[in-house]
């Protein structure tokens, strides 16, 4: 693979907005592989979808034979970015701090090859060595670098100008160039990538190294990702999607996914998953052929859910979606499945011995009384497991005890032997 065959690629999946000038020289040099970073703002608990796009941008450098370096913000999480923000960020514990780091540590491993060998990833934090700086010593080797007037140019500090920046968040830049600084010299790390908004502290860096080491290096920005609709990409009307599945759990995480416009689909093939151009040049055939089925979208949601939380996870969220919204038989559902549908229905344990279908109804939910349940299966409007229904037979309870009630079109409850 050559350079242009590479920078090639980034551009197509969409993550080249910006360069430093001489990149596509710097790729190309030989030598063994191009050292490359990206740092993550560990102020919550969970990655959330935005933190996607530099992963996969870091795990394409690292397919075409570079090394990645995941930098997690440990030292810097404890001032806060005020890249993207309208206001100051409210400060986090040292302890809170150290909590999310670790598990976001533990998400981030699913996304990038790990272990030994030229190309394997890093996985560094900032803490390691900016919080032994002496502050003096910080100012005189690194402060002197920096002019007032040039870092109130920078996008990141002119945006916050008008409401208020406080000097903590002001010396963030510093902080992010140090780290560039420290990565250049103990693992010569010749290249940072982030989204755009980072493109005033990446560039704070390279000049850095230029003045302190005399070296070149170079950065990449990738453009914000935004959805056709208008919609804050990683949103929902319930809030974030995030990667931690307590936080959001695979089966929302895969239907975010699966519900993806159809104007937006092909641009989130190329940027969230590793589907050459052939293959997705395939599925948008298909998706052009018959929109309905939405097959691009169920690729991408296969691809990104497996990526995040594993295969079994990615199945059974699929399956449940299928058993809710498609055509799945609920009775060729495996136990994951009603573990993953416990988590998204109204979920009732009951005693299934002598339970009759009213009964069901009523301790279900999906009818007030007796008499309304009775009404409800008289008029056809109860299903049991997906089939219309009128009683309970000892074979309707499925994979280990479950029996998956719906009233009307959508209204469903899950009732599991107890």
């Amino acid at each position: 693979m050559t350079t242009n065959d590479l920078l090639r690629e980034l551009e197509w999946r969409g993550f080249v907005q910006q360069t430093t000038p001489g990149l596509d020289a710097h790729l190309a040099r030989g030598g063994g592989p191009v050292t490359a970073y990206c740092g993550f703002d560990p102020t919550a608990p969970s990655l959330q979808l935005g933190n996607l796009m530099p992963l996969m941008l870091l795990a394409a450098l690292q397919r075409h034979g570079h090394r990645p370096i995941v930098l997690m913000g440990g030292g810097t999480g404890l001032i806060g970015d005020p890249s993207g923000k309208s206001s100051e960020r409210p400060l986090l514990s040292k302890e809170q701090i150290r909590e999310n780091v670790q598990r976001q540590r533990d998400q981030v491993a699913r996304f990038l090859e790990f272990g030994a060998g030229k190309t394997a990833a890093l996985l560094l934090d900032n803490a390691k060595w900016l919080v032994e700086q002496r502050l003096v010593d910080f100012l005189r080797d690194v402060g002197k670098h920096f002019t007032v007037n040039v870092m109130l140019q920078k996008e990141s500090v002119q945006a916050r100008m008008e409401g208020g920046l406080s000097y903590t968040e002001f010396s963030y830049m510093l902080l992010q160039a140090y780290d560039f600084l420290h990565l250049y010299r103990e693992r010569q790390c010749t290249l940072q990538v982030a989204g755009s908004d980072q493109w005033g502290n990446i560039t704070a860096g390279v000049d850095l190294i230029r003045r302190v080491e005399n070296a070149e290096v170079h950065g990449l920005v990738a453009p914000l990702v935004t959805r056709a609709s208008g919609q804050k990409f990683g949103k929902t009307e319930s809030g974030a999607i995030y990667l931690d599945p307590a936080m959001t759990s695979p089966y929302k995480f895969y239907q975010f996914w699966i519900n993806t416009d159809d104007r937006d689909v092909e641009r989130f093939l190329k940027l969230f998953t590793p589907l050459s151009p052939d293959q997705i040049g395939e599925l948008m055939a298909r998706q052009q052929k018959d929109p309905a089925a939405r097959a691009a979208q169920t690729a991408l949601a296969v691809d990104v859910t497996t990526r995040a939380h594993g295969a079994d996870a990615a199945a059974s969220a699929a399956a449940a979606a299928g058993v809710l919204f498609g055509d799945f038989d609920p009775r060729r559902a495996g136990p994951l499945v009603f573990e993953t549908l416990a988590q998204e229905v109204p979920t009732t344990r009951v005693a299934r011995d002598a339970l009759t279908l009213v009964d069901a109804v009523v301790q279900a939910g999906l009818a007030k009384s007796k008499s309304e349940a009775r009404r409800a299966i008289e008029q056809g409007g109860i299903y049991v497991n997906q089939q219309r229904a009128e009683e309970i037979t000892p074979a309707d309870w499925i994979a280990g005890g479950n029996l998956l009630l719906r009233k009307g079109k959508k209204d469903y409850a899950l009732l599991r032997a107890q």
